[in-house]
Formats: structure tokens, C-alpha cells, sequence
């Protein structure tokens, strides 16, 4: 009996997903879909400082946009990079396609760094790249609202965390920038 049990325990460990065999360390294990569906490994991030914002077109927040591509275009020749998560967990406020959610950023906002396809930062359905943001001991907990921000250093590991109302050119968020950029 002692042997079944363990050789059923031995099968079932070999039927399970491989990515979560090993707990994620770092914002470079993940792999997540571009706006455009195009399938986007994090690892390609490696070495450069990120800063990661679930973000929301209908949202009072959404003007910071203009401040997110503002913050890119100064420090995007130092290795930085912002990388948009559309999200509709607040009060419907992205209900569009990723396309639509595309298209608004570029007209309304000129927005060129990179924007993912659309997910989920909160409940049963939350993606894995939340589940690694949230569940950071130091700067995990629950995503309050639109435009909450992780900085995450070159190695991916989480730095720092900004809430929704901290505006991108809030001295304490660029001060934190401009010390991983030097």
C-alpha cells in the first residue's frame, strides 16, 4: 500500500504545470500577452529598471497617463521602461477591447511604452504577474484602485510601491527611479 501511495503521489507531481513547481522570484519568470496578442517574455525586461501599473481608461486617475509617457520619454534611454496592465476590476472603468484601450492611449495620450493585454489584478480570476506583485512581503497586499505602481529593479525583484494617487512625477517615485538608473 505504502508503495501505491507514494507512486501515485510520484504521478501526480509529474502531471503538474511546470511553472509552478518552483515559486516565482522575479517579474522575469513571466511570460504575458502584448496588447497587440503577441506573446511577451518579462526575461526580455532583464536590466532594466520597470515600473509596472495596472492602468484604466475611464478612470479620474487616467490624465496620469500623460505623466506615465512623460516619466518614459526622460528615462528611457537610461534602461528604464513602464510596462501599462489594462484592467477592469474598478467599476467597469476599462471596458474596452485591447484594441480600443490601444487605440485611446495613442490618440489621447501619445502613449508609447509598452502596454499588455488586458487582465485581471484582483480576484479569483487575478493573473499570475499580480499574484507575484500582491504577494510581495514587503510590497504585496491588495491592489486598492487604478494606477497602483511597482518599481522593480533590474534583476526583477520589487522595490517599491506607489499607490494609485501618486502622480508619476511625485519626487519620492522619480527619486526611487533615478537611484536604480545610475
Amino acid at each position: 500500500m505504502k508503495k501505491l501511495l507514494s507512486l501515485a503521489t510520484l504521478m501526480l507531481a509529474s502531471c503538474a504545470d511546470a511553472k509552478y513547481d518552483v515559486p516565482q522570484t522575479s517579474l522575469h519568470q513571466f511570460s504575458v500577452k502584448n496588447i497587440d496578442g503577441k506573446e511577451i517574455s518579462l526575461e526580455s525586461y532583464k536590466g532594466k529598471t520597470i515600473l509596472v501599473v495596472n492602468v484604466a481608461s475611464k478612470c479620474g486617475l487616467t490624465k496620469q497617463y500623460k505623466g506615465l509617457q512623460a516619466l518614459y520619454d526622460k528615462y528611457k534611454d537610461k534602461d528604464f521602461i513602464i510596462i501599462g496592465f489594462p484592467a477592469n476590476n474598478f467599476m467597469g472603468q476599462e471596458p474596452g477591447s485591447n484594441e480600443e484601450i490601444k487605440n485611446f492611449c495613442s490618440i489621447n495620450f501619445k502613449v508609447d511604452f509598452p502596454m499588455m493585454a488586458k487582465i485581471s489584478v484582483k480576484g479569483d480570476d487575478i493573473s499570475d504577474v499580480y499574484k507575484f506583485l500582491v504577494s510581495d512581503p514587503t510590497y504585496g497586499g491588495k491592489i486598492s484602485w487604478n494606477f497602483d505602481k511597482f518599481l522593480i529593479d533590474k534583476d526583477g525583484k520589487i522595490i517599491g510601491r506607489f499607490g494609485p494617487r501618486t502622480k508619476p512625477q511625485d519626487a519620492k517615485l522619480v527619486d526611487a527611479i533615478e537611484a536604480q538608473i545610475k
